[in-house]
């Protein structure tokens, strides 16, 4: 029986959208989080539903372990999902399940005694200092309105190791060009204020001063970065941006902007700079996060002796 709602007389309908609410305002995660956290708990939800008739307000209290291990071959055969698709929907019903019992709406947890999907782990593949300068001289290869658009949002990409989602939630206020520094939010509203490099300070004040000015329409707009309608750019429109320049340069046709942050990184750490700098240049929580960089940088030291050292061969 529901605890909580013997006593209140409330009914577990909402239960989702209470979850969500209390991720978003006491646990401050994202808004791609949250999204993905809705949707896999919406399909959790329908999956259970197929299986148990009645009323929604019983669902939760009906959920035991096996349905939970059900779901998980589920995932894996029928939808055949990607291992980490799998894990993070599975991270969703676990998270969800111990805020229904903190909150009394449930008595007992049918994943406590299930352990976290494991997923394989693979190094970032970051591009070479030279494809980094391809791409960045494709870019400005065009002094139009969307060329200037275009340069300043890859070198601001490369010279911060920003998120996509922070580079596109950044307003006109955010960037001080003479202190040459850009302020962002990241993951749990938390503020950092990364320096850039001068030709990323370049890039931004001709965007600026010369091609934002045709993007607006609405004078109270203060996002950063528009599309050509005067809207914020999107994360997809700043993917596509992406793409057409990868292919212009004749890189691999699996770099994302993601790529641009691992490589920020990794050339960052090639050069010497200290973890703990690095760490918090990207915005990571835990230094264990920024350590997966120190391995690449290993890797491409190990590469380059391979391939210098006259007796490697």
């Amino acid at each position: 029986m529901n605890c909580r709602d013997e006593a209140a007389g409330e009914t577990p309908v909402g239960r989702i959208d209470e979850f969500l609410t209390y991720l978003s305002a006491e646990k401050g995660c994202s808004e791609n989080t949250i999204s993905a956290y809705r949707v896999d708990l919406k399909q959790f939800k329908e999956y259970l539903q197929r299986r148990y008739s009645g009323e929604e307000d019983a669902l939760w209290n009906r959920v035991e372990k096996n349905d939970i291990i059900s779901y998980i071959m589920y995932l894996k055969g029928d939808r055949e999902y990607a291992a980490a698709t799998s894990a993070r929907k599975v991270a969703a019903i676990r998270s969800f399940f111990h805020f229904l019992v903190a909150e009394g709406f449930i008595r007992d947890d049918p994943t406590a005694t299930i352990d976290s999907l494991r997923v394989k782990k693979h190094l970032p593949k970051p591009m070479t200092v030279e494809q980094v300068d391809r791409l960045l001289a494709e870019s400005a290869k065009l002094a139009t309105p969307k060329g200037l658009r275009d340069q300043a949002i890859l070198e601001l990409l490369y010279a911060t190791g920003m998120r996509v989602s922070e580079v596109v939630s950044l307003k006109v206020d955010d960037v001080n060009l003479a202190s040459a520094s850009v302020r962002c939010w990241g993951k749990g509203s938390k503020e950092r204020v990364i320096p850039i490099y001068q030709q990323a300070v370049s890039s931004l004040r001709d965007y600026l001063e010369k091609a934002r000015p045709h993007f607006v329409k609405d004078a109270e707009e203060n996002t950063l970065f528009l599309n050509m309608r005067g809207k914020t750019l999107t994360r997809q429109g700043l993917w596509l941006i992406f793409k057409v320049y990868v292919e212009k340069a004749g890189l691999p046709p699996d770099a994302t902007p993601h790529t641009l942050r691992h490589s920020f990184a990794t050339h960052m750490l090639d050069r010497n700079a200290d973890l703990i700098n690095v760490q918090k240049l990207l915005g990571h929580t835990s230094i264990s996060t920024t350590q997966v960089y120190t391995h690449v940088s290993s890797e491409r030291l190990r590469q380059a002796y391979d391939e210098s050292h006259p007796r490697a061969k």
